[in-house]
């Protein structure tokens, strides 16, 4: 796939009226063209792990045969994110076997990943919805229908299970890698034991609805699991990848479910210091006319408060505090989801 033009026409979707299958509109669609990104990867056939070994498709386990974590790694969270499908292969390629405990690994949203076209990436993120908002007891649990939810249902064991999840994704802009490890210590304290990405960004999550790493206990004080989300680069970059496989590799390390000699083969060194954003708000936006003012990739530090990032409609989004790290900026938010997230540098 390397090679494409990068001159592409995207859509810019309402998602109240669908095409089928697609999460796309057919109906009231409006063309953008914009310079998009080379997608360098080749989206890996996942078919061979259909079946996998755990009744459930696309989900496989591999047992140590000794005591220890539970450990669960997951990739296609959202269909068009495929460097973590492209490290998962790896991983099986490789023949891995933990040497303590259980590994899991989960292709998630293979519904969308199947319609995934490299002439339009974007519009395989989700079939019916965002899979990454749905994990509440309030939504598993209530009457509203997905194609997303029914995968969700079927994984929820899985989640249920784990100990200790990575799950691996990517993102629109060319930001640096960074790891979510949403508000608790433990996860916080993983995050820095794996060492990299660099940046690690401590939030609440998104007002739209919880992440895999928010289910259940993983995001409480008191609970004993621990659940990271790293974003590990743009979405379609060979580097991206090569993260993906890094940060699988020192998550299983942490856990010592891996010999040293292994993983030493695919973690390099990075001369960047560990720094951690503690998120103070998201902002959400209210209006289908929000934009900002600057093109914004994410981890930029705007060093007074009182700039000016954008504009919602016509309320100017302005940084709260001297020092602001934008974190992971939207494309093209629409109304109710989340546009920017605002945070501080913490030792």
């Amino acid at each position: 796939m390397a090679g494409l033009a990068q001159r592409r026409t995207l859509r810019h979707t309402d998602h109240s009226a669908k095409a089928p299958g697609t999460g796309q509109t057919r109906k009231g669609e409006i063309r953008l063209t914009e310079s998009l990104p080379p997608i360098e990867l080749t989206p890996p056939d996942i078919g061979p792990y259909r079946r996998g070994n755990t009744g459930i498709d696309h989900v496989t386990t591999l047992e140590s045969g000794r005591p220890g974590p539970q450990a669960v790694i997951v990739s296609l969270i959202h269909g068009n994110e495929i460097s973590g499908a492209v490290a998962m292969d790896r991983l099986f390629r490789m023949g891995l076997r933990p040497t303590r405990g259980r590994l899991t690994l989960v292709f998630a949203n293979t519904a969308a990943y199947q319609g995934f076209d490299a002439e339009r990436p974007y519009a395989s993120r989700f079939v019916d919805e965002d899979m990454n908002r749905v994990w509440s007891p309030e939504v598993l649990d209530g009457p509203r229908d997905s194609v997303e939810l029914r995968r969700a249902r079927q994984l929820r064991p899985v989640f249920d299970a784990a100990d200790v999840i990575l799950d691996l994704h990517s993102m629109t802009a060319d930001t640096p890698p960074l790891t979510l490890c949403g508000r608790t210590d433990r996860a916080r304290a993983l995050a820095r034991r794996l060492g990299h990405p660099a940046w690690i960004v401590a939030d609440e999550g998104h007002a739209a609805g919880k992440r895999v790493i928010d289910y259940a206990d993983f995001a409480e004080a008191d609970g004993r699991r621990t659940a990271l989300l790293v974003e590990c680069g743009q979405h379609w970059r060979n580097e991206t990848a090569l993260v993906a496989l890094e940060s699988a590799m020192r998550f299983l390390l942490a856990q010592a479910m891996i010999d040293p000699s292994l993983a030493d083969r695919h973690i390099r060194r990075h001369p960047d210091p560990l720094r951690t954003v503690e998120v103070t708000e998201a902002v959400t936006a209210e209006t289908d006319e929000f934009h900002f003012d600057q093109p914004y990739v994410g981890m930029e530090v705007i060093p007074r408060a009182g700039t000016v990032l954008g504009h919602d409609g016509n309320r100017p989004i302005v940084t709260p505090y001297d020092d602001c790290v934008l974190i992971m900026p939207a494309r093209r938010p629409k109304s109710g989801q989340t546009a920017v997230r605002l945070g501080r540098i913490v030792p």
